[in-house]
């Protein structure tokens, strides 16, 4: 499946949960919570230190969330991504993005093959504001050169 499809099928989820936002309201994970409650999700914040984030009620994991969620944002450390990923598999939730820029982000390898043990619909890599319209020029020219460089896969595993 390309990256791009992925990406849109992601996006169009009714309910997608954010794990990791932080509760430093400048921090870079918030852009991307914010970001995608303006084009129309219902976001739903997951950090265990809070009971709250940008005026939206927090949960400490994915299993506290009541009802259903479609999608999970994964924005932790690497060293929490593989938990997440596997409560995920654990609650059916079939569509995984897991953040990354540079570096590891939340995307360390054992996150990445229980995701694909899992048979979860993963994006191992990138930013969804970098799909998620209107794209801003930084993040325009951010996926342009991650594609360059290979670190954004053109296509995924569905």
């Amino acid at each position: 499946m390309k990256l791009a499809d992925a990406a849109q099928d992601f996006l169009a989820q009714p309910r997608v949960a954010v794990v990791g936002v932080s509760r430093r309201p400048g921090h870079v994970t918030n852009y991307v919570f914010k970001k995608l409650r303006a084009a129309g999700r219902e976001v739903i914040p997951v950090n265990p230190a809070a009971s709250e984030i940008e005026g939206v009620r927090c949960y400490p994991d994915l299993r506290s969330i009541p009802g259903t969620v479609s999608a999970v944002l994964v924005i932790t450390p690497p060293h929490a991504a593989a938990s997440v990923v596997r409560e995920c598999v654990d609650l059916g939730i079939k569509r995984v993005w897991l953040h990354r820029s540079l570096g590891v982000g939340s995307a360390p390898e054992e996150a990445v093959r229980i995701a694909r043990e899992g048979q979860l619909r993963l994006i191992p890599s990138g930013c969804p504001m970098m799909f998620c319209e209107p794209v801003d020029v930084a993040h325009r020219c951010f996926r342009w050169c991650l594609q360059l460089t290979r670190r954004l896969p053109a296509t995924i595993e569905a």
